[in-house]
């Protein structure tokens, strides 16, 4: 008989969303069922398609509670993802599961599978679970085949990491090693605020630091209410939001406006996205904060626009003005980091960032992008393996090609967003980049850093890439230094990774050691990962 092998699949909390991704997981489950069959395995759902909601995916943790307590705990298991899933549908489940755990996920753009699945790896892995992980195209390649060969032999699938390296087998630089102790020594001493909107943004266990692991950084959360930025959103006055607005637009912005409020981006959503911006700036400096975090998803999306607009202009040094109580300028000149979805790993290395490339001088913008995919330049331009970062709906403008002017802003999909809001959209300009990760395994805070350059691609491959994707979002061209895909793959515990510029390939690489050596101050693990652009070693 053949190995019986259960398979479960995670979904959004939205029947919008799930009923429209529905065909692309059913396709995918079929292609892997072909799959584990000639290996001799035979593919068993654990829960059955849902003809009344039309979809078979699990889409609550209540659900995905019950499921699991059904089903056998020894059983070798898949958790199949070819679309964005809420991980915390499965992750009560997969906690307790003692047989072997594999996760698959497809490889495309349109249906980010690969995206849900490191946000899963990267909880199971904050959780102590061990698991398994494979991804494929079409799950005919060779490299898939016999990952998938191995684990229903041994229940474990090994991939090559020899891109990590400890930092402490590098050579950083005596100028990185003191401005990490100079800011490390600040950070001790007067501590940071880190505002929370709410924790764990559609269910990601993994962007949730626990507090004591982030106290020895000198940050501390202010747990903050959406509620709280909806009131005060309200209260902004009319006038107030029309100057944001204005200004966005005399530096040259585009909103793509529309009449239809279900349909198309209108004037009101983007004043009341204005009018979220000047309360965040205004709650964050009331309670002292120099980071935030909004969650984006759930709650905000029922009472206001999508907070888009709000996240990646702030992230601009050259933003809108907005005066506190006192008359004062928030922040003047500088950005008020956010962090995206409140993924507070991104926060505090977006903080990390500002800190780091304050002191030396370079770009202080940085945000985080979804490694959302990634494929060969189907133009010719470079032979590179081109990845596709691609945030859910804003980057900072100092990031695109002709900086506002660059930048434009179309409706978020509706199937996501019922009442609408505009992104902060451009095509990320070439460039010199660090990328990071921080993350939590083991119990403990560690980092991942490498370096990349963001390139120029003709106009046509962009668009293709972004119909591949989201047409609505961000969108950055990198090519990772001395990491292959399958490597980062392996590697990266996170859906999410930081970006920041630097202003030549030299000043990348300090501004990598320096924020290295910051965080192994502060008490993270570190590694870096890949080689620096002329292919050297760390």
């Amino acid at each position: 008989m053949p190995k019986k092998i259960l398979l479960v699949a995670s979904g959004d909390l939205r029947q919008s969303a799930n009923e429209t991704c529905w065909p692309a997981q059913h396709a995918m489950e079929q292609a892997l069922g072909a799959a584990v069959a000639k290996l001799g395995g035979k593919i068993v759902r654990a829960h059955r398609y849902d003809a009344k909601r039309r979809h078979g995916f699990i889409a609550s943790q209540k659900e995905g509670m019950e499921i699991f307590a059904t089903i056998d705990p020894e059983a070798p298991l898949i958790v199949a993802e070819a679309v964005w899933q809420y991980s915390h549908h499965v992750l009560a489940g997969l906690v307790s599961h003692r047989g072997p755990i594999l996760t698959v996920a497809n490889w495309s753009g349109t249906w980010p599978g690969l995206v849900g699945m490191l946000n899963l790896n990267g909880s199971l892995t904050k959780a102590g679970v061990n698991y398994s992980t494979l991804w494929s195209e079409d799950f005919t390649d060779e490299f898939f085949l016999r990952g998938l060969a191995a684990w229903l032999k041994t229940g474990k699938v090994k991939h090559a990491t020899s891109h990590v390296k400890p930092l402490a087998r590098a050579a950083v630089p005596a100028k990185a090693k003191a401005v990490a102790k100079k800011v490390a020594a600040d950070l001790r001493r007067r501590k940071s605020i880190m505002g929370v909107f709410d924790e764990g943004c559609m269910g990601m266990f993994n962007a949730i630091i626990p507090d004591e692991l982030l106290f020895q950084t000198g940050v501390y959360k202010e747990r903050l209410s959406q509620s709280a930025l909806f009131a005060a959103a309200r209260e902004v006055p009319d006038a107030e939001a029309r100057a944001v607005f204005d200004w966005l637009r005399a530096k040259g912005m585009t909103f793509h406006l529309g009449t239809d409020e279900a349909t198309e981006l209108t004037e009101a959503q983007v004043l009341w996205q204005c009018k979220t911006y000047v309360a965040a700036l205004r709650i964050a400096d009331e309670f002292g904060c120099e980071t935030i975090g909004i969650q984006y998803q759930q709650g905000l999306k029922d009472l206001l626009p999508a907070s888009d607009l709000v996240e990646g202009i702030l992230n601009n040094s050259d933003r809108p003005p907005v005066k506190n109580a006192a008359g004062k300028t928030i922040r003047a000149g500088q950005p008020l980091t956010h962090f995206n979805e409140v993924d507070e790993c991104a926060g505090l290395d977006g903080l990390f960032t500002n800190r780091v490339h304050a002191a030396l001088g370079q770009p202080v913008e940085n945000t985080l992008h979804d490694l959302r995919w990634g494929a060969p330049d189907a133009s010719g331009t470079t032979d590179d393996y081109v990845w596709v970062f691609l945030i859910s709906g804003s980057a900072p403008p100092a990031h695109h090609i002709g900086g506002y002017k660059g930048t434009d802003s179309l409706r978020q999909p509706p199937m996501y967003f019922r009442l609408g809001g505009g992104t902060v959209r451009g095509i990320a300009k070439p460039g010199e980049i660090v990328w990071s990760r921080v993350f939590v395994a083991d119990g403990k805070l560690k980092m991942d850093l490498g370096r990349a350059k963001v390139i120029a691609l003709p106009r046509e491959e962009t668009e293709r890439r972004w119909k591949e994707t989201t047409v609505q979002w961000p969108i950055m061209h990198a090519v990772t230094y001395g990491v292959s895909r399958d490597q980062m793959m392996a590697r990266h515990k996170a859906n999410h990774i930081q970006v920041a510029y630097a202003k030549t390939a030299k000043d990348a690489d300090l501004a990598l050691y320096a924020k290295a050596a910051l965080a192994a101050e502060l008490g993270l693990e570190v590694c870096v990962c890949g080689t620096k652009a002329d292919g050297r070693a760390f």
